[in-house]
């Protein structure tokens, strides 16, 4: 599971907040095996900006249930911070810390750039195979075409100095993880041979991911250092298959012997897939607000959603994350989930969930968790 800790409209930040420590509780009594924080900073929308803190405050309130980050921004981070922060938690809770990295680059957000696009749904058109102009279906699997998003690359500049962004045209991401493993290896040497101690990092029992949204160099670190991947379907499902393959294609033994593939999915389950449909209105609306620039809204009611008309433009701009959304009854998310686990080759899906309502949150986890375990 993956959590943004994400605010409703008319709720709280101490709300949401304690909703995400109920939830996890909740997902290790459904058996889910990890649970993993966001990093979002500045966002109107969500309170996952410290993903160490909360993550330290999730595990010390559940007993077996892995915690972890998806991801920590190492564009915001230096590598002995994320070692000792993470190594801190990996301490006290042994045997539970996923260390998730994220290689945040201003440099791909060039104003009127095309991007990649975003989430999920098992729609009617992608279930009958047929594709909209760009896009195609693989074995089943909607694979969109990116929409051309134009980011306010001033805006964003400005933000991203707030939080400590280190701008470079090389930001040396492969010797950074080197440098973390090194860390909590104990190893870590600085330039003339010298070791450097950090003991809140050396000897942390956690595992190290790597996340990536494209067949870049994310995707072949991981596979270079034998690492495990999380390749992105539910924020960049044009590319989902283009980066699974660069890091299969990159993996030498080092950690692990063999790869190890986890696809994130954007999930909404109810009931009923018109009670599902009912509770993800108000997804097009939250994703609208992230693509034009304003910050992910505080997530709207399916009332709110009603009066919240996307324009043209909009309604392109979030086309890709609706149409990749799967939303609908246990049978049938699992259904189209079963499909993205097969056409990826996945080894374990992420899945992030996101409704008005808390209990509807809960509810649908519990429900595919549930579903899924039937299948077997």
């Amino acid at each position: 599971m993956l959590d943004l800790a994400p605010l409703a409209s008319g709720a709280s930040t101490p709300e949401a907040l304690r909703n995400t420590i109920d939830l996890a509780r909740r997902a290790e009594s459904f058996g889910y095996s990890r649970y993993w924080l966001a990093e979002h900073h500045l966002t109107p929308g969500v309170a996952s900006a410290a993903p160490a803190v909360l993550i330290g405050l999730v595990a010390a309130a559940t007993e077996r249930i892995r915690v972890g980050s998806g991801a920590v921004q190492t564009g915001h981070h230096t590598a002995v911070v994320i070692a000792e922060e993470f190594g801190t938690i990996a301490h006290l809770h042994p045997g539970r810390v996923d260390l998730g990295l994220g290689r945040s680059s201003i440099g791909r957000l060039k104003d009127g750039a095309a991007l990649p696009p975003a989430n999920g749904s098992t729609t009617k058109e992608a279930a009958k195979g047929a594709a909209k102009p760009g896009s195609r279906v693989v074995d089943g699997l909607l694979i969109p075409a990116p929409p051309a998003v134009a980011y306010d690359i001033e805006r964003l500049s400005r933000q991203l100095r707030l939080v400590g962004f280190r701008d470079a045209p090389d930001d040396g991401y492969d010797d950074l993880v080197r440098d973390i493993q090194a860390f909590l290896a104990g190893t870590y040497q600085d330039a003339d041979g010298t070791r450097v101690p950090a003991p809140a990092a050396a000897g942390a029992d956690l595992q190290i991911w790597i996340l990536a949204a494209s067949a870049g160099e994310s995707a072949r670190t991981a596979g270079q250092l034998g690492l495990p991947l999380g390749a992105n379907y539910h924020v960049v499902p044009s590319t989902v298959l283009d980066t699974v393959e660069a890091y299969r294609k990159a993996f030498q033994p080092g950690v692990l012997s063999q790869p190890w593939v986890m696809v994130s999915a954007d999930v909404v389950v109810a009931p009923d897939d018109a009670t599902a449909r009912r509770l993800a209105s108000g997804y097009g609306p939250w994703v609208a607000s992230i693509r034009t620039g304003r910050g992910a809204i505080p997530f709207p009611s399916p009332e709110e959603a009603d009066a919240m008309v996307l324009t043209d433009r909009e309604r392109a701009v979030v086309a890709d994350r609706l149409d990749t959304q799967f939303v609908g009854s246990p049978e049938t998310v699992v259904r189209g989930l079963r499909v993205l686990r097969d056409v990826t080759g996945a080894d374990e899906l992420l899945i992030t969930t996101i409704t008005h309502s808390h209990t509807d949150r809960v509810r649908s986890y519990e429900l595919l968790a549930e579903a899924w375990s039937r299948q077997w």
